[in-house]
């Protein structure tokens, strides 16, 4: 018959010692380990291994490769069987005295085991005592873990007695009794790699009589960077043991270990209750808990559906905030912020707390809510770094919007306390474009003036500044920015031209060192725009030449600042590079563009491609304009207007280098495919001058002066005086 699971232990530390001829089960199980490594090489002998698999049940060895020591002989000696004589009954004696039933009961069972041919008394509680009065006094000792004690009644009787030797049965209970006090020593002291060393050495221990120390072993696995040998340990016990209690333990201690996938691997493991119902149900809902925090750990995992129901069960009628919470930061990441919202307000509504007022202030800021978001987050801006950086997210949101909304001056306040007070400059920038909205060009000044003194690389900081000098006829200050950002910025070194200042309404914002309660007046019935002054479109002032650029639906108050275009998705690369380019930034357009470029849709990819053509026009980069044109293919129409501004774009750009011979070659190539422009006819008449071909140059202006054009009839007047200057 197979040995029972209880006695396991027992088997594997008697076989090889006393003498006898091993069980087949034994000796298949110690086959079954065979000392490799993980890698498949060799091993050492004496160094532990877990098996790389479990197989069924009934043929689960203890986890690690049987150690034998020097005094066992070799695995695959034979050894006659064992006499009834040399059974070794004084612990079933000393247990049978004590009135011990569990240990007999115990002992009896190992005894069959090793002995096949031993039969237990009938009456196992009337064996006679020991005769051997200090042998029941040593067992005594060892049933009251008195081990050191007994090492000593040992000692003491061998050198009385030379010829006494103590029983194998009780050395080796006593050794194993030692190790398992090591063991669970030096894994209170969480000296791991002790806890696995000793594991491999007394295998005896790891059966599922010495459930807590097949825990301890399986936790020092994990902790040394064995996390499969940790499963299998944790699978060993599933698949072996059979106390509820002990297994319902196991599956707690496993998933505060090991990742979700693997727990759901050792749960199908389990069993039915005496009621019926499944072992493990009454700690699933805590399970559904732990893989959902954990996947809130890492966004990359994704729960299983029934374990994200479970917990919206819980949340709906348990009523605890925390359930609530654990969904929402759940949803939030994976972008479902319907679902995600809905949690954090039911959340909040049990308890108002700063985790469930951040979660939620980020799902109305991704609504467009930004005033709600500041209102719900105010209370919690400084629970953590996170809330007060999503708190300052939602101000610089609610005061880019466009048109501006109105916003009481309380809250005002509070926004501008707390932008000085973090010094936050994105936040700053964003209440100069709000005051040059409301027609404060002196609190824009200080405001967008703290941004740069927070942030000294700013350009939309800076460009606001420099255009609100412009507004404030305050050239010097305009000349300065402009010095300051020479070569850094093209639309600050551009500025210059009369602009017209949009009407607006007499609202007063807090300057940026300023604590008066700001007065308002009425709201403007028409929209403001803080940037209408900006210039838009493609126009080459030389050429006149201008694609029918996109118009974005985007508004401008999603790319006033400065962010890595590399962060975005291609679609939202794509809107914020038309938004830019509504801005006149066409350097960050086109990086904006060249993520756009990625996008799945060949229409996205077609409007990047398109949008970057222009944005490099713009930029006075004819040749790379060139490049992006081709990265994705263009309707007809929109491939005629690039290659025409390409061209122009050549044309002027070789003049203006002093190659009139290239100037004429681009020409040459626009007219083939579209009617030759009169301000590009000027262009080819002053290349024509260049080169003295002065019979060419003439017949261009007088052409272009016939029709009453001014750059003609001045090209004809300094052909007329060349050659006619002394008449």
């Amino acid at each position: 018959m197979k040995p029972s699971i209880i006695a396991l232990s027992a088997i594997i530390a008697a076989v090889g010692i006393v003498g006898m001829k091993k069980p087949d089960y034994v000796r298949n199980m110690v086959q079954s380990f065979s000392p490799v490594g993980e890698n498949g090489s060799a091993l050492p002998l004496g160094q532990p291994q877990l098996q790389p698999s479990l197989r069924a049940a009934e043929e689960k060895p203890p986890i690690f490769q049987e150690i034998k020591r020097p005094s066992q002989p070799p695995l695959d000696t034979v050894i006659t069987a064992a006499t009834v004589s040399e059974v070794d009954e004084s612990a079933l004696r000393y247990f049978a005295s004590q009135g011990d039933a569990a240990r007999l009961q115990a002992e009896i069972s190992r005894l069959k085991a090793l002995y096949p041919d031993w039969t237990p008394p009938k009456d196992p509680l009337a064996i006679p005592p020991n005769e051997d009065k200090q042998l029941e006094t040593m067992w005594q000792l060892y049933s009251q873990a008195r081990y050191a004690e007994v090492r000593k009644a040992i000692a003491e009787r061998q050198a009385a007695d030379p010829a006494w030797q103590p029983p194998a049965d009780l050395l080796e209970r006593l050794s194993v009794a030692e190790a398992r006090l090591r063991l669970i020593n030096a894994s209170d002291l969480k000296q791991y790699e002790t806890v696995v060393r000793i594991g491999a050495q007394t295998t005896s221990l790891l059966t599922c009589s010495e459930v807590d120390v097949l825990w301890r072993v399986a936790e020092a696995l994990f902790r040394t960077g064995k996390s499969q040998r940790a499963a299998d340990a944790y699978t060993y016990i599933l698949s072996n043991c059979q106390n509820p209690a002990e297994r319902l333990a196991t599956i707690q201690k496993a998933a505060d270990l090991l990742p979700s996938k693997t727990v759901e691997e050792l749960l199908t493991k389990e069993k039915a209750a005496l009621d019926g119902k499944p072992e493990f149900d009454s700690i699933r809902d805590e399970l559904a808990r732990r893989f959902i925090a954990e996947a809130n750990a890492d966004g990359k995992i994704v729960v299983p559906p029934q374990y994200v129901s479970r917990v919206e069960r819980l949340a709906e009628t348990g009523g605890l905030a925390s359930d609530a919470l654990l969904l929402g930061w759940y949803h939030l990441p994976r972008g479902d912020m319907e679902a995600a919202e809905k949690w954090f307000r039911r959340a909040r509504d049990k308890e108002d707390s700063a985790s469930a007022s951040q979660g939620l202030a980020l799902t109305l800021i991704d609504r467009n809510m930004p005033l709600e978001a500041e209102n719900v987050l105010y209370r919690w801006r400084d629970a953590s770094k996170e809330a007060k950086a999503v708190y300052l997210a939602a101000t610089t949101n609610l005061l880019a919007v466009d048109p501006p909304i109105p916003i009481t001056a309380e809250v005002l306040k509070r926004i501008a306390t707390e932008v000085i007070k973090s010094r936050d400059a994105a936040t700053a920038q964003q209440f100069g474009w709000y005051a040059r909205a409301l027609n404060q060009p002196q609190t824009a000044v200080q405001w967008f003036k703290t941004a740069l003194g927070w942030k000294l690389d700013d350009e939309p900081s800076a460009y606001g500044l420099a255009i609100t000098y412009l507004q404030l006829n305050d050239m010097k200050g305009v000349s300065e920015i402009q010095h300051l950002w020479a070569g850094r910025s093209e639309r600050i070194a551009k500025l210059g031209e009369e602009e017209k200042e949009p009407e607006t309404a007499g609202k007063r914002l807090p300057h940026a060192e300023d604590t008066v309660t700001p007065q308002y007046g009425a709201r403007p019935a028409a929209r403001i725009d803080a940037v209408s002054e900006e210039p838009r479109g493609y126009v080459r002032p030389e050429t006149g030449v201008r694609p029918r650029e996109r118009r974005s639906a985007v508004t401008v108050r999603g790319c006033r600042t400065t962010i890595n275009p590399q962060t975005l998705s291609p679609d939202s690369a794509l809107a914020r590079g038309w938004c830019l380019m509504e801005l006149n930034r066409p350097v960050e357009a086109a990086a904006a563009f060249e993520v756009g470029l990625l996008g799945a849709s060949a229409k996205t990819r077609e409007d990047a491609a398109y949008g970057q053509s222009l944005a490099f026009l713009r930029s006075g980069l004819a040749s790379k304009a060139a490049v992006a044109a081709v990265k994705a293919p263009q309707n007809r129409q929109r491939a005629l207007e690039l290659q025409t501004a390409i061209l122009a774009d050549k044309a002027v750009a070789a003049f203006d280098a002093g190659r009139p011979r290239e100037t004429l070659l681009a020409l040459d190539q626009l007219k083939q495919i579209t009617p030759e422009r009169t301000d590009l006819m000027a262009l080819r008449g002053y290349a024509y001058l260049k080169l003295k071909r002065y019979g060419d140059a003439r017949r261009v202006f007088e052409a272009l002066a016939a029709i009453g054009n001014t750059d003609g009839q001045r090209g004809v007047a300094i052909i007329h005086e060349m050659f006619h200057g002394n008449d």
